[in-house]
C-alpha cells in the first residue's frame, strides 16, 4: 500500500469483513455526519446519502469511490460540485470487486497521478 499514489479508506465498516479477504490491514473509515439538512432533499433527487459527505471528506482533492449503489445522479453531482478529479465506479453487487474493477481504478490513478520520470 505504500506505493499507492493515494490514501485508502473505507466508507463503511469493512475492516471486519473485507480487509481480511483482500489482504489489507485495518484502514481508516470515513466518519459520517449525522443527518444533514440536505439528506431529505438529496434522497428526493436520487443522490446517494454518501455522495455529499465523501466529496466533503475529499476536501477538493482527487478521490475514487467504489460502491454498488453509485448512480448517474451521484456522478453528475460530483462533476458539478467537486473541483478535483473524481472516479465514481459502480461495482456489480452480484460479483463484488472483480479484476475489471481493480483495472478501472488503476487506470484512473495513472491518469490522475502519472508516474514520475
Amino acid at each position: 500500500m505504500a506505493t499507492l499514489p493515494c490514501d485508502l479508506v473505507w466508507g463503511t465498516e469493512a475492516n471486519e469483513c473485507l480487509s481480511p479477504r483482500l489482504g489489507l490491514p485495518q484502514l481508516p473509515v470515513v466518519d459520517w455526519p449525522e443527518t444533514t439538512e440536505f439528506e431529505e432533499l438529496d434522497e428526493r433527487h436520487g443522490l446517494h446519502w454518501k455522495t455529499r459527505a465523501l466529496a466533503g471528506w475529499a476536501a477538493e482533492r482527487p478521490f475514487a469511490w467504489v460502491d454498488d449503489e453509485i448512480t448517474a445522479t451521484d456522478r453528475e453531482w460530483v462533476r458539478a460540485h467537486h473541483p478535483a478529479p473524481a472516479l465514481l465506479h459502480r461495482v456489480d453487487p452480484r460479483h463484488g470487486l472483480a479484476d475489471a474493477d481493480y483495472a478501472a481504478v488503476a487506470e484512473w490513478l495513472r491518469k490522475v497521478r502519472p508516474p514520475m520520470t
